[in-house]
């Protein structure tokens, strides 16, 4: 079987210079090389603009000039659930960091009908995705390394949650969350339904505790790359030694037999895992219910209008 590559390389703080350096070495070494004129989204973590919730800027913009030194054509989009893309980039200064590369923050709109999680005798269900994401060529993912409080951990994969537009994702949070594990199961089909999609790891700084917003900063020291987004979530498993059980997206991947969540599938070009050690590092020990409860889709319809009136 293929073996899928995971570049992983140190890099202890956001200074512009050496984070550049090291997130160009980590894309090289990964191999993934989109072809020139190929139309490339960029889709960081733009939840809301509570630090460290958020991929870091300067990661965003790191990301943003290697490829246009690849002759690609780049696109910075997000869909938060709470605010607009938009807003949570000039409030943590992506806009500002994006701007000398000509590149400015969109949303993720124009929703395109997308069935996921069907399978034999059961009845899937359809999500908005973003026109954006489906006709590009390539995605790439930025997640920062985050604790989350549904899913354990949050990374490349479900970053992708972030395609489906706008208040869509709080709607099939109440609509659809009758399980942990068929929600995951759903989140990867959408992973299989989009264009390939790459991922650039920000585990410069992660965040712990809780998440996906109101964690606590651990300074991890860490950039990855890989031309899959699973593979890459499957090396950070690794990393914080982590089972499939305790990992819904991970236990969904390999249920479904995709290759690249299997451990033994992973090549690593730069440092093993091994080389990054995560004493202290804490996850949530107990998962909370995927399902939205009415009250929290109407904080966000009223989040999503404060900041369209103040933006």
């Amino acid at each position: 079987m293929t073996d899928f590559p995971v570049a992983l390389i140190s890099c202890a703080d956001y200074g512009k210079a050496a984070l550049s350096t090291r997130v160009g070495e980590a894309l090289d070494a990964c191999g993934w090389m989109p072809a020139h004129g190929d139309r490339i989204l960029i889709k960081p973590n733009l939840i809301r603009a509570v630090p460290p919730a958020c991929t870091h800027p300067l990661v965003v913009r790191a990301a943003a000039a290697w490829l246009l030194d690849q002759g690609a054509r780049v696109t910075v989009a997000d869909s938060p659930g709470f605010g607009t893309a938009k807003g949570v980039a000039r409030a943590i200064g992506l806009e500002d960091a994006l701007r000398p590369l000509g590149l400015q923050v969109l949303e993720m709109d124009l929703p395109v009908p997308v069935a996921v999680g069907e399978e034999k005798g059961k009845r899937g269900a359809t999500w908005g995705v973003s026109r954006l994401a489906l006709e590009s060529d390539a995605l790439l993912s930025v997640p920062r390394v985050k604790a989350h409080s549904m899913m354990r951990l949050t990374l490349a994969v479900k970053n992708l949650f972030g395609t489906v537009c706008g208040l869509r994702k709080a709607w099939a949070h109440t609509l659809e969350g009758e399980s942990t594990l068929a929600f995951a199961a759903r989140i990867l089909d959408l992973y299989r339904k989009l264009p390939p999609s790459a991922a650039l790891l920000d585990g410069v700084e992660a965040m712990h505790v809780t998440g996906p917003v109101r964690g606590k900063p651990y300074s991890l020291g860490l950039v990855g790359a890989s031309p899959d987004a699973v593979a890459a979530d499957s090396a950070m498993y690794t990393i914080f030694g982590l089972s499939p059980e305790e990992v819904p997206l991970w236990d969904a991947a390999r249920k479904k037999g995709l290759p690249q969540a299997f451990p033994e599938q992973l090549n690593y070009p730069l440092l093993p895992p091994s080389a990054f050690a995560c004493p202290g590092f804490q996850l949530p020990k107990r998962l909370k219910d995927v399902s939205f409860r009415p009250h929290r889709l109407f904080l966000s319809l009223c989040r999503r209008a404060w900041s369209s009136l103040s933006g």
